[in-house]
């Protein structure tokens, strides 16, 4: 089912959300250290390497770079304090085979999924279906497009979905679960949402998988009693979550 809508998802109710969380001065200093960010990225080399990861698209006809986000997308990440940045296939392909369990049977799952190159990755390997969510309808849209011009001979799954809405009004479905976070919300989003998660968990109680790539906040996960370690890199780890109260 799809989730609702993002609530208030406007550029004022991020930054009422950011002054209540970090206070005015933390909100300030945020926004000054992510405009001066955002201004380095116009400059021509900075430009000009975000086209590294442009091969992905050429060999399969889509625009999923990173490169091509709009200043007008670029200025609704910092405000919202997400920021769209693809995977690289390569590194994709070793955290599927380094899952404890077949992907077979499962759903796969991408909170934050920006343009959706991880769902198009995805559809390489046999999972029921493929699932994205992103707050930005901008690059939802983009995702949708992905999703219709992608050709893969190696292409197992064809039941892709992309939503817009917020990752903290998601509903997850009752179904075997591949959760794949590519570090996309700040702290306390990504404690609702893994709130969200137990509660579906105990709800009703299934194989769920989490995949969490740039470990930011991992002292979050570990806080997760529920969520436990199964392989770990210095560039991803992998929970399993067990039903506890």
């Amino acid at each position: 089912m799809p989730p609702p809508q993002p609530r208030e998802s406007d550029a004022l109710s991020w930054i009422r959300e950011a002054l209540r969380r970090r206070g005015l001065p933390g909100a300030l200093r945020y926004y000054a250290a992510g405009t001066l960010e955002l201004l380095r990225d116009l400059t021509p080399t900075r430009r000009k390497s975000r086209y590294s990861d442009i091969d992905y698209d050429f060999d399969h006809g889509v625009d999923t770079t990173w490169a091509t986000v709009s200043l007008r997308t670029r200025i609704r990440e910092l405000l919202s304090e997400g920021q769209y940045q693809p995977t690289d296939p390569v590194l994709f392909d070793q955290i599927l085979n380094s899952m404890p369990v077949p992907v077979e049977g499962f759903t796969f799952l991408d909170l934050g999924a920006g343009k959706g190159r991880t769902l198009l990755m995805a559809s390489k390997y046999p999972f029921r279906r493929i699932i994205g969510v992103e707050i930005l309808a901008e690059l939802h849209q983009a995702a949708q497009q992905n999703i219709v011009r992608y050709r893969d001979a190696q292409q197992k799954c064809f039941a892709i979905e992309s939503h817009a809405g917020d990752a903290r009004c998601f509903r997850f479905p009752a179904e075997d679960l591949m959760l794949y976070l590519f570090n996309p919300f700040p702290e306390p989003v990504l404690r609702q949402v893994l709130a969200n998660l137990h509660d579906s968990l105990l709800a009703g109680p299934r194989r769920i998988y989490v995949i969490y790539h740039n470990l930011v906040h991992e002292d979050v996960f570990a806080e997760q009693h529920w969520l436990h370690p199964m392989r770990r890199t210095h560039q991803f780890a992998i929970y399993e979550a067990v039903a506890q109260r």
